[in-house]
């Protein structure tokens, strides 16, 4: 019997990779996206694709539906949508703040919980987040994207105890520098939020910074290829990171002391 895993997050990016790489295994595969159009690349691959708003309740609920109609079940729920809303605190406005905080989190929040009570019945399950290093470490301008990415590794730490005991998995996953359109998108919300603004010159200085590292970013397929042997794992960790500068920030994040780390940011936005 093939596993049946649904991806969120499946249009681009690490969730587009690692649907089709888990097609190509063996895996039953539904990806959603709230555009299926970009998602017909999958189909030849036999992933079969959904329409999902995750932070539309409704259309949640409805496609978790659809896929226990058809399948009976859900083994593997890969939380992967999320985005990146850069800009000074005080320049992002609330609202979209509260938009970050929806897809990011409450997004991966309620998918977990419409997916739950099945597993608890049969008994399985692994359920992965998708973290990133930005949980751990926060840079300037980043913080409502750190936030979100802080809060998603609490809830994963709170929920893999939870839910242990029902013989399902939480693992997170924390990607370093992807080549995916996440930087653009985030980098054109902290020019437009921080253009008019106090924050405008070390804005500039970080962006640059930042995208002059773009082209050392890691293939999403090293994600993916990850992401299958956490799922695959008998014991699986409660964490996996890789990708570019992953493992040397999570090492800074460890043993330096936040008065070196902030020297650093500091230094470079001088």
């Amino acid at each position: 019997m093939q596993p049946v895993a649904f991806i969120s997050g499946a249009s681009s990016g690490i969730g587009m990779e690692t649907a089709r790489l888990l097609a190509q295994n063996g895996y039953t595969v539904y990806g959603a996206a709230r555009r299926v159009d970009r998602m017909d690349a999958l189909k030849p691959y036999g992933v079969k694709t959904i329409g999902m708003d995750v932070v539309d309740d409704r259309s949640m609920s409805k496609a978790i539906d659809e896929i226990l109609a058809n399948e009976g079940r859900i083994d593997i729920l890969i939380n992967n949508a999320g985005f990146g809303f850069y800009g000074a605190i005080e320049n992002v406005s609330m609202s979209d703040a509260r938009y970050q905080m929806e897809v990011n989190v409450f997004g991966t929040a309620r998918l977990t919980q419409l997916v739950l009570p099945g597993m608890r019945e049969r008994r399985f399950g692994k359920i992965v987040n998708i973290s990133s290093i930005a949980g751990k470490m926060a840079t300037p301008f980043g913080g409502w994207y750190h936030a979100s990415k802080f809060a998603i590794e609490g809830l994963s730490d709170s929920l893999r105890n939870e839910v242990k005991p029902f013989g399902i998995d939480v693992i997170l996953i924390e990607p370093g520098g992807i080549a995916t359109e996440w930087s653009s998108i985030a980098f054109d919300n902290l020019n437009k939020s921080c253009e008019h603004s106090a924050y405008k010159e070390a804005a500039i200085k970080f962006s640059t910074a930042f995208q002059k590292t773009t082209h050392k970013h890691s293939d999403p397929a090293v994600i993916a290829r990850l992401i299958l042997r956490a799922i695959e794992a008998k014991h699986p960790k409660a964490r996996y990171a890789a990708g570019y500068m992953a493992k040397s920030t999570l090492w800074m994040r460890r043993w330096l002391s936040d008065k070196v780390i902030d020297f650093l940011f500091l230094k470079l936005l001088k």
